[in-house]
């Protein structure tokens, strides 16, 4: 374990020595944030997998699979990341990375101004923070499970390197750790699958995979009623992973457009490859009487400790020295999620808060500085709410909400509407926030205000016969564009006096782009400040 923390350390520093040599070409802003949007194709695809494979990943993919409630068609991890970098690929790659956006923020900031902009980041920046205390969470328990350690020192101690290396190098640290922890993930748990498979007290997967043996089949079971439910778990991520920085920031960074794109593609399959072995394993704890291991009856599932499976299978049905190899591997995962969501934090906070609102004179050394100190600030929450009971869950649940029902509406519309403005953008998000809030939520406990006709009452927790995060986003993007036109109509036709026009959308002119050079134009922000780009940036 020493040995993998001092190789990922070492290859951190490493490449913060490449940031170095870039910096007198490159901006703190270009070399930093994006790694002056220098990042090839092959460490791209790395870095880009690497970001959302991680220790939750892993993890949650074998207890989906073991969960005798659940099973492998409640897996959906694979595909709703590949879902995710398709789209991605698809549809936002290319204009985000055209555009020469900075964060996925930047868009809000340039078309609706400063209000908005606090609006937007306060939910983007929380749900990268819950991401990192879920992160963190999960590395805690594994390491403790294997090796003994304390729940809090694997924390501290995997914290501590993530942040080190993300303080030295940025994006450049970050993306080539990627690829030695991406490495450490795929042949650490391809090298223990074999052992779990040639241990002789699992019975064969593909016959418990439909037989009632120790457990329901572990293969699953979808029924009619939890449809809605499965798609809108399946649509949260899969379509809510578009708001997150950490996805942006892949596709800002690389050379072109066109690489963008291709790096989505390649980690769309790439990532599906390393959830097998996952699968695989929760399979075999699925086929596995428990009482003829150490670990003894009850079973995991029974002991609220499904979430662990993956770390118990190694441990109980592998060689120690086995089960060391997947720690090893399990804690790649979480770090290269750790680190990422590290700079993200940092980045959206000083690009969009420090740098365009706070402090809009600030010198490179002075945002180099801000950067720093924001990844420890980060870190050190992160490790704070770690000690929070029942963590994983909660904060899952509130960053995916936050990222599908409030940010991805607003970006699709702020990016492909030509209708929308501030107005409507504010409607929406305040809608957005208060029908998640009143349609419940029973995994943290919510009551349901909101009581959509069908549903049925099961342990005294009313359950929605809607995908209920799907409506919400899409009650949110109808309100958008509806309110939005409305607001316009109203102050073009005079009907409402245009010194009534706090948001200023009546005094934003059409700028006249030149194909030629990258000439400095004027818009008219939210508060009436003139806000300066550069016509790349506004080209659409």
């Amino acid at each position: 374990m020493i040995g993998f923390y001092v190789a990922v350390l070492a290859t951190g520093i490493w490449a913060s020595k490449k940031a170095k040599a870039k910096t007198t070409s490159g901006t703190v802003t270009e070399v930093v944030m994006l790694g002056e949007r220098s990042i090839n194709l092959a460490i791209g695809i790395f870095t880009m997998t690497a970001s959302w494979v991680g220790g939750g990943y892993i993890l949650g993919t074998a207890e989906a699979v073991y969960n005798p409630n659940k099973g492998l068609i409640w897996a959906q991890m694979p595909l709703q990341y590949a879902l995710a970098y398709i789209v991605g690929g698809l549809f936002f790659a290319k204009p985000m990375r055209e555009r020469k956006y900075v964060t996925v923020i930047d868009p809000f900031q340039i078309r609706y101004g400063k209000i908005m902009t606090v609006l937007m980041v306060i939910p983007a920046l929380v749900g990268d923070m819950f991401n990192l205390a879920c992160s963190l969470t999960a590395l805690g328990g594994m390491v403790s499970t294997i090796i003994g350690l304390q729940h809090v020192y694997s924390v501290m101690i995997s914290a501590a390197v993530a942040i080190i290396y993300t303080l030295l190098g940025g994006l450049y640290s970050v993306a080539y750790t990627d690829v030695i922890q991406l490495i450490f993930i795929f042949i650490g748990l391809w090298l223990c699958v074999p052992f779990l498979f040639l241990s002789p007290i699992p019975l064969d997967i593909s016959i418990t995979a439909f037989n009632n043996t120790y457990q329901p089949p572990w293969i699953g079971q979808l029924k009619t009623r939890d449809i809605p439910v499965w798609l809108d778990e399946f649509l949260t991520l899969g379509l809510g992973a578009m708001s997150f920085q950490s996805f942006q920031q892949r596709n800002l960074s690389s050379v072109s457009p066109a690489k963008a794109q291709i790096t989505c593609f390649a980690a769309a399959v790439l990532s599906v490859i390393v959830s097998v072995p996952s699968t695989l394993i929760g399979a075999v704890a699925a086929s596995t009487d428990w009482n003829q291991t150490d670990y003894g009856t009850p079973s995991p599932y029974e002991r609220n400790e499904a979430h662990k499976i993956l770390p118990l299978s190694l441990e109980n049905l592998a060689p120690s020295y086995v089960s060391i190899i997947g720690i090893g591997a399990i804690t790649a995962a979480a770090m290269s999620s750790i680190d990422s969501f590290l700079l993200s934090v940092a980045c959206m906070f000083t690009s969009n808060l420090y740098k365009n609102i706070i402090r809009k004179k600030a010198s490179d050394k002075e945002l180099q500085l801000v950067i720093r100190i924001t990844v420890v600030v980060a870190g050190s929450i992160g490790i704070a709410l770690t000690f929070i009971e029942n963590s994983i869950v909660f904060f899952w649940i509130l960053s995916a909400d936050m990222a599908y029902c409030i940010v991805f509406p607003q970006l699709i519309c702020v990016l492909f509407s030509e209708i929308s403005n501030t107005y409507g953008a504010v409607v929406g998000f305040v809608l957005s926030l208060l029908l998640r809030l009143l349609s419940g939520e029973p995994l943290i406990g919510l009551p349901s205000v909101i009581c959509f006709p069908g549903g049925e009452i099961i342990d005294d927790v009313y359950i929605q016969p809607v995908p209920v995060r799907t409506v919400v986003a899409l009650c949110a993007f109808l309100c958008i564009l509806l309110f939005s036109y409305i607001f316009a109509s109203l102050f073009r036709r005079g009907i409402l006096p245009k010194r009534w026009d706090v948001f200023g959308i009546t005094k934003i002119t059409v700028p006249t782009l030149d194909n030629q050079n990258s000439v400095p134009i004027s818009l008219n922000d939210a508060d009436g400040e003139s806000l300066m780009m550069s016509s790349d940036v506004t080209k659409s």
